[in-house]
């Protein structure tokens, strides 16, 4: 029984191979895809369990379709790995700030590659099947877990993945001031290779999302991040 269907994006046709084979043999169902165009579309017409997306790409780059798919409805919810040759802080922050969820460099390591992917879809599945997570309450913020739905007075807030897998966690932990490694390893676990700009953007997403709501979070300069209710 597959595992779900993982789409895999890369211009490179042995690259394509390489991964399909390796997440077939994990169990997975993999659909290769070497255009952005074609991304775009076989995602609207079969949601995948997840994207993994090169940033590189002729016509239509990853960017601009992590960006198309996480601006429609119907698709923003999908899980989006990067995949990149580039490496740069510039191109991963860009990503995180258009909603992606995790990202890989180019040279990559099959079995790390792997492990990112399995932790995006287990991070996924955790969430949807927790509905009777407790619902965190500070003043006129409703962060519900189980729905992953967030609420700032009663109006519902569209948070990324990441986004909300970051104020769930400061939010929890009320007073209590972290750094931003801290929060990556609580948010995506030890040895996740983010820069510190990174977090930074994470936080300016939040809290421009969050409007008055956003002075719940603290800057502590120097340190890191505090929710403060």
């Amino acid at each position: 029984m597959s595992k779900g269907n993982i789409f895999v994006v890369d211009d490179e046709e042995d690259i394509l191979e390489l991964i399909r084979m390796n997440l077939e043999r994990e169990g997975y169902k993999v659909t290769c895809i070497d255009a952005g165009e074609e991304c775009v579309k076989k995602a609207r017409e079969k949601i995948p369990d997840l994207v993994l997306l090169d940033l590189m790409l002729p016509g239509i780059d990853g960017l601009d379709v992590c960006k198309i798919l996480k601006n429609d409805s119907k698709t923003r919810h999908i899980p989006i790995v990067m995949l990149t040759a580039k490496g740069e802080e510039s191109d991963i922050v860009t990503g995180l700030e258009l909603g992606a969820d995790d990202y890989i460099t180019k040279p990559f390591n099959l079995k790390v590659l792997i492990a990112r992917i399995k932790a995006v879809l287990r991070k996924g599945s955790v969430s949807q099947e927790s509905g009777s997570a407790e619902v965190i309450k500070r003043k006129n913020l409703v962060i519900d877990p189980g729905r992953r739905e967030v609420t700032a007075g009663g109006k519902k807030i569209d948070l990324t993945f990441t986004e909300f897998e970051i104020l769930a966690f400061l939010a929890r932990r009320p007073g209590w001031v972290f750094t931003r490694n801290q929060i990556v390893n609580g948010v995506k676990g030890g040895g996740y290779p983010v820069t510190e700009r990174a977090v930074d953007v994470q936080i300016v997403g939040i809290r421009k999302k969050l409007g008055a709501a956003a002075e719940m979070i603290d800057t502590i300069r120097g340190v890191g991040y505090r929710f403060n209710d």
